[in-house]
């Protein structure tokens, strides 16, 4: 894989870590294997994957116009067994490529990688200041996070004054817990200089849709959890800070505008059309009041006739008529 390519050495002088980047390439030559050997493997110099402080000066290879972006390499035999692992070089190369990334906007006072908290219970892998005082952790996550570490992690920042803001590596699922917090996600493609955003897709109108939330029914990010997702990726170079986190191209900002004004117009006219029906329907009760109910009186009960014997006869087919039935003045059939 190229992104397993390595981008990131150390430099014995300066005790920095370097990317290769920083500077053309003969000059990293000149500091590198055979030469001045100054400029040696992060990875094995940290004790990953070898003994700490094993010393590999490197290789700077690449070509103008070549297929294979510029990288360095560990001169043949010199790699630990299978090269060090893909998840730690992709967490290394990204944490450099958005430190660089910081670097170049013009609202961003400092940039510091692997920068403890006051409290020092969390490291940033790159820890940003902006102009007006605000402070950002940019982590780069290289596999899949457990809702309860990022939940600690994410509280221990907010309680620092911190606003941690996550890159994921490509091909990781993004924790729903994020977006259950409100925190968005993006995916990182430092080779590319890109990162990835996932937006909501608007929710289902219901009945009564234009009394909740409307920010749902645009285009939304971040996502809410279990929300079908459309993915937009953007240039670094094209994204920025602030205090909330990753910043949006213009062009994004002004398409979910757009998108958000007419979802607020559909609510608008929504709400005239439920209060115009609501008011209809009080106009054509006031017109037809409802009269009160009352019982409907039973006919009043004729006196029975006797005859010439004194027995109770119907008052309909005069034949005599049982007792119980004297008070009603019939059968119950006539």
């Amino acid at each position: 894989m190229l992104d397993d390519l390595l981008v990131v050495g150390f430099d014995l002088q300066t005790q920095t870590e370097v990317h290769i980047d920083d500077r053309p390439l003969e000059q990293w030559r000149a500091l590198g294997y055979g030469r001045r050997e100054t400029v040696v493997c992060f990875y094995c110099w940290h004790g990953i994957d070898t003994p700490v402080r094993t010393k590999v000066p490197l290789l700077a290879r690449g070509r103008i116009g070549g297929l294979v972006r510029p990288h360095f390499a560990h001169p043949a035999g010199t790699a630990p067994p299978g090269g060090h692992s893909r998840e730690t070089v992709w967490h290394i190369n990204a944490k450099h490529r958005l430190a660089s990334w910081a670097r170049t906007l013009s609202n961003v006072a400092e940039v510091r990688l692997e920068q403890w908290t006051e409290e020092r219970n969390r490291r940033a892998d790159v820890h940003v200041v902006l102009t007006g005082g605000a402070r950002l952790a940019l982590e780069a996550q290289r596999e899949l996070i457990t809702d309860e570490l990022w939940q600690a992690r994410h509280r221990d920042y907010a309680a620092a004054g911190v606003r941690d803001v996550w890159f994921m590596r490509p091909d990781t699922r993004i924790p729903h817990v994020l977006f259950a917090e409100g925190t968005p996600a993006w995916t990182l493609y430092h080779r590319e200089g890109e990162a990835e955003a996932r937006l909501g897709q608007p929710h289902t109108r219901d009945p009564r849709w234009w009394t909740k939330d409307l920010r749902l029914y645009a285009p939304h990010h971040p996502p809410c959890p279990g929300d079908e997702v459309v993915r937009e990726r953007f240039p670094l170079a094209e994204l920025g800070l602030n205090a909330d986190g990753v910043v949006f191209p213009s062009a994004m900002n002004e398409r979910l505008a757009q998108q958000a004004a007419r979802v607020q117009r559909d609510a608008g006219e929504a709400r005239r059309q439920h209060e115009q029906a609501q008011q209809w329907r009080r106009e054509a009760a006031s017109r037809q009041p409802r009269r009160p109910w009352k019982p409907t009186p039973l006919p009043p009960v004729r006196p029975v006739p006797r005859p010439a014997s004194g027995e109770p006869v119907c008052n309909v087919c005069h034949r005599p008529l049982a007792e119980p039935l004297v008070r009603y003045g019939r059968h119950i059939l006539c």
